[in-house]
């Protein structure tokens, strides 16, 4: 089993700054992906960003030219830097863990970022 704790949400103003944080709990190897998906009040939980153990990255629309994803494989921890954040990026935003062989899907317990004047 693996633990998945979030770190670094809140509220920020439009046009601000955050940086999301996931560390796994345990050593997870390198056939994985890590990433991000977020829920607005209302609608289905979508990806944002994710990783996997070999650098390849996949970016939601919204998120392009906006967040950035990066891992630190040794400390098997993820992060997410939003800038130029919106209100529509207002969302609970949840850690993901994939490993394979088997797709084990693992999830963290969100955090909440509110963008608002």
């Amino acid at each position: 089993q693996v633990q998945l704790v979030e770190s670094g949400g809140g509220l920020v103003q439009p046009g601000g700054s955050l940086r999301l944080s996931c560390a796994a709990s345990r050593s997870i190897g390198m056939i994985n992906s890590m990433g991000w998906h977020r829920q607005a009040p209302g609608k289905e939980r979508e990806l944002v960003a994710s990783m996997s153990g070999g650098g390849f990255t996949n970016y939601a629309d919204s998120a392009k030219g906006r967040f950035t994803i990066s891992r630190d494989n040794a400390k098997n921890t993820v992060y997410l830097q939003m800038n130029s954040l919106k209100p529509e990026d207002t969302a609970v935003y949840y850690c993901n863990l994939v490993i394979w062989p088997g797709a084990r899907t693992y999830w963290g317990q969100g955090t909440q970022v509110t963008v608002s004047s």
